[in-house]
């Protein structure tokens, strides 16, 4: 499970945003973290280190109490390829869409979701798509940092390879396939 707080209880990237601070008109973001945040996140995630963290946001109202924000997440993260052991430097461009909403309205329409997906396994044992619950505003505000942390780590491909390593598996010899009991015929004979 990832730790989306360091031992202080804040989210290693942070930018807390005021709702009422967005206008009609909607506000444009470029955020970026800092190395002391990238470290952080870093350290959360898995990774090797990231050099780049820059998160672009356009957030809009949505009636009077919501917000949207839509935008991407890029980094540069290094990772250990799985196959080579070896590190290597890895892009990430991952677009979000999130709609934010109070924090009680966020937690009945999250309910609802859940009781409909419960609803529909039973009756068909399948799932529908469902949209998403919109997240809750808590205090009055969102954090694009947290939100950003989120979908970096959506992005990180979960069994890195560094561009060209392939596996290959250990061949044997071509010739006479060994059972599988030939150790145990060994030792009978000794």
């Amino acid at each position: 499970m990832m730790r989306a707080h360091d031992d202080t209880g804040r989210p290693p990237f942070s930018r807390p945003l005021a709702v009422e601070s967005v206008g009609e008109n909607g506000l444009r973001l470029v955020l970026e973290a800092s190395e002391e945040e990238r470290s952080a996140l870093a350290e959360q995630d898995g990774l090797l280190g990231i050099s780049a963290l820059t998160v672009e946001a356009e957030v809009t109202r949505r009636g009077r109490d919501r917000l949207r924000v839509k935008g991407r997440v890029r980094a540069v993260v290094a990772q250990t390829c799985v196959v080579t052991l070896e590190a290597f430097d890895s892009s990430i461009d991952e677009p979000f869409e999130v709609e934010y909403a109070p924090e009680a309205e966020a937690e009945a329409e999250y309910a609802r979701a859940m009781a409909e997906i419960e609803a529909a396994q039973d009756k068909a044992g399948a799932l529908a798509a469902q949209p998403d619950p919109p997240d809750p505003i808590v205090n009055g505000k969102i954090d694009l940092g947290a939100l950003a942390a989120e979908f970096l780590a959506l992005g990180l491909d979960p069994y890195p390879r560094k561009p060209g390593a392939e596996f290959s598996p250990l061949i044997e010899d071509a010739g006479e396939k060994p059972s599988p009991f030939a150790a145990l015929s060994k030792l009978k004979k000794d």
